[in-house]
């Protein structure tokens, strides 16, 4: 502080007569001019340019950001980059948010996720989150809901404008990718209407490296297209896990999918309680000494639980830079946009790169084309679901309707229709 008033803030006498949201971010210079790399000049066209009227007055929150103030934006996923995200849209002055997630917030996720602290461990990520951002920021309008993504029905993601995830699992960002290319609606000719595509910014990190990439449903490639560039998640065989411990991993295996069972055989493990993490840490920490294995850490016991992906805060902050701005771009046009994605690999310098991800010509998700499969006729239905899990697919909970008479065969869920199909 330049002033020496000691507190952290600039000096009373500045802020004298100012409104609350005098320091909003906002983008109406860059909004208000020509520009010779608009939208429509990029590789990826989607829109043509039209330069705002910048009045210059901050008390005109319609005037100072155009289309920004009143598109609506999700968030989905308040962690490490989610943070990060709604802390660029606040200082971008996009003020009408949602965000989404359901975890609640553990002790290790203060040391990045800056929108939290100590007294709000326990509480709903999202909800926490929201809060800060709109008494921070009183320019902002940002909703919170804690829960999972797949209670959402398609018409709580139809009204939205874009769509920015910053989420950490393969399986939640499948999901998204296939509800939001399932609300395109194709004309007569098979083609797409504009008006129902919603953009989706998708950015993941792990350690040093990070990636942010853009979908327009059924134009781009989505996320399913790429999804042989993610190994699957990685499992360890139960008897060496049982038997023959070798690393620090096979104890904390073993304490909470076998211990955990026998000791509380009527309560599920909460992967986001401190009382069972420790529990689960101090029952691998007693097995990896008596099989002399040392690396058992409670921040390996966490990982291994949750199949936590190393985060560095600065990864978080650049990779969410880029997602916001991409965003900007998609709902302005005011330059062109990533066609279609970014990889940053700091681990070995300042370093990203551009490229364009094909569409996979067979994707089940964003492409019309039907996949046969040559089966067995002693194959029973128990195993053509296997072969879907297990196949090139990796459908996770896969249903199966006959095609000529529309007749479910096999339901996963809800139970009920589980059971019913079963028998």
């Amino acid at each position: 502080n330049g002033n020496g008033n000691g507190n952290g803030t600039n000096s009373s006498s500045s802020r004298v007569g100012l409104p609350a949201y005098h320091d909003r971010g906002s983008l109406a210079t860059l909004l208000s001019r020509a520009s010779p790399f608009a939208n429509e000049t990029g590789a990826l066209p989607i829109g043509e340019f039209e330069p705002i009227v910048d009045t210059g007055n901050v008390n005109s929150n319609s005037s100072s950001n155009g289309v920004l103030s009143s598109a609506r934006v999700l968030v989905v996923g308040a962690g490490g980059l989610g943070c990060e995200i709604l802390k660029n849209l606040a200082m971008s002055n996009i003020p009408n948010v949602d965000v989404i997630d359901l975890d609640s917030i553990d002790v290790t996720n203060l040391n990045r996720q800056f929108l939290f602290r100590h007294s709000d461990v326990g509480s709903s990520k999202a909800q926490v989150a929201a809060k800060f951002i709109n008494t921070r920021c009183p320019w902002m309008n940002v909703t919170a809901h804690h829960g999972k993504i797949q209670d959402k029905g398609t018409e709580f993601y139809s009204q939205f404008q874009c769509i920015i995830s910053g989420l950490d699992n393969v399986e939640a960002r499948r999901w998204l990718n296939a509800t939001v290319c399932g609300l395109v609606e194709l004309d007569e000719d098979g083609d797409p209407d504009p008006s129902t595509i919603i953009p989706i910014v998708d950015g993941g990190t792990e350690g040093f490296s990070g990636q942010a990439r853009v979908i327009l449903p059924r134009i781009t490639s989505c996320f399913e297209c790429s999804l042989d560039a993610f190994p699957p998640q990685k499992s360890f065989p139960l008897c060496t896990v049982a038997e023959t411990p070798r690393l620090p991993e096979h104890c904390i295996a073993y304490a909470f999918t076998l211990q955990w069972p026998r000791e509380f055989p009527d309560k599920k493990l909460d992967a986001d309680s401190p009382e069972d993490m420790k529990w689960v840490y101090e029952k691998a920490l007693e097995r990896s000494r008596q099989y002399n294995i040392s690396g058992v850490t409670y921040m390996l016991t966490m990982g291994v639980v949750k199949n936590i992906i190393p985060a560095v805060a600065s990864t978080n902050a650049l990779v969410s830079a880029v997602c916001v701005q991409e965003a900007v771009k998609l709902l302005t046009f005011c330059s062109q946009t990533l066609n279609t994605y970014m990889m940053y690999m700091g681990s070995t310098g300042v370093y990203t790169h551009t490229f364009i991800y094909e569409k996979k010509e067979d994707c089940p998700v964003c492409s019309s084309a039907v996949r046969k499969m040559t089966v067995s006729p002693s194959m029973t239905l128990n195993e053509l679901l296997h072969t879907l899990r297990e196949g090139d697919l990796r459908l996770k909970s896969p249903s199966v309707t006959a095609a000529d008479s529309g007749k479910t065969l096999y339901m996963q869920k809800p139970p009920a229709l589980e059971k019913a199909t079963r028998s």
